[in-house]
């Protein structure tokens, strides 16, 4: 059961929706009515994925193959839901990924790469999607991470593209909050086939969902769930929202 607003009918945008935790939350979203616009690289994940869900709910998901690194095709994206479905309600920044790991050994092209993806296709994204969300009076989903919140020993730039990540996210609802909910969700490690490469022994280059069990970490859905709780409160706000294990906080 739903508390505060309905999605139904809602047009929602979430990128790096071709696998993890982008899959499930367009999933989620569907689920309680809204009409899903489905960004990612790979046309083909996000065409299983769609037909996936329109056999599944009563809604129209539709495939817009996107870059986030590439502001042009960010643009297009956010047109093409808008043109669509005529409006844009929820925006779900998700689209991320680690390379490499400790400072000394990563490459120029690693270091680029996260922040292109993880800093610069949020940005893209959030400009272009303000000023529908504004008349909306809709909700910017940042899907950040626990490694933006407390300093570790391994990817410093992963971690440090996620400070970002959690800052860009809060001075934004500063300046825009009024018009809009904006959120950061920060989670632990996700068993998806995310991978995170460390110098550290303790550690693998292992997709999450090899290296986890079930409730050893955070599952996909869990995420998913979250972002469907922050886009039905309204007009309340939920700020921020951290998922993880008490224990998580012990081991480092």
């Amino acid at each position: 059961m739903e508390i505060g607003q309905s999605i139904e009918g809602k047009t929602a945008i979430v990128t790096g929706a071709s696998s993890g935790i982008g899959a499930e939350t367009a999933r989620e979203l569907a689920d309680g009515g809204a009409n899903v616009v489905l960004a990612a690289r790979r046309e083909d994940r996000l065409d299983a994925l769609a037909t996936d869900i329109e056999s599944d709910h009563d809604v129209t998901a539709a495939v817009v193959p996107t870059d986030v690194t590439d502001e042009g095709q960010v643009e297009t994206l956010i047109e093409t839901a808008v043109e669509r479905f005529g409006s844009l309600d929820i925006l779900v920044n998700n689209a991320g990924l680690a390379a490499g790991s400790d400072v000394e050994s990563l490459s120029s092209e690693d270091y680029h790469t996260m922040m292109r993806v993880n800093c610069d296709g949020m940005f893209f994204a959030t400009r272009a999607a303000l000023p529908h969300l504004r008349e909306s009076a809709g909700t910017l989903v940042f899907i950040g991470s626990f490694a933006g919140q407390y300093p570790r020993p391994f990817n410093p730039v992963y971690a440090a593209t996620k400070w970002w990540t959690r800052g860009f996210a809060k001075s934004v609802s500063a300046q825009v909050g009024g018009d809009m909910a904006v959120t950061v969700i920060n989670p632990a490690a996700v068993r998806t086939e995310f991978a995170v490469e460390t110098d550290d022994d303790a550690f693998d280059a292992a997709p999450f969902e090899e290296q986890f069990e079930p409730g050893e970490a955070v599952e996909p859905t869990e995420v998913a769930e979250a972002v469907r709780f922050v886009a039905t409160q309204s007009p309340s706000m939920v700020s921020e929202l951290d998922l993880y294990d008490r224990e998580k906080l012990t081991f480092f």
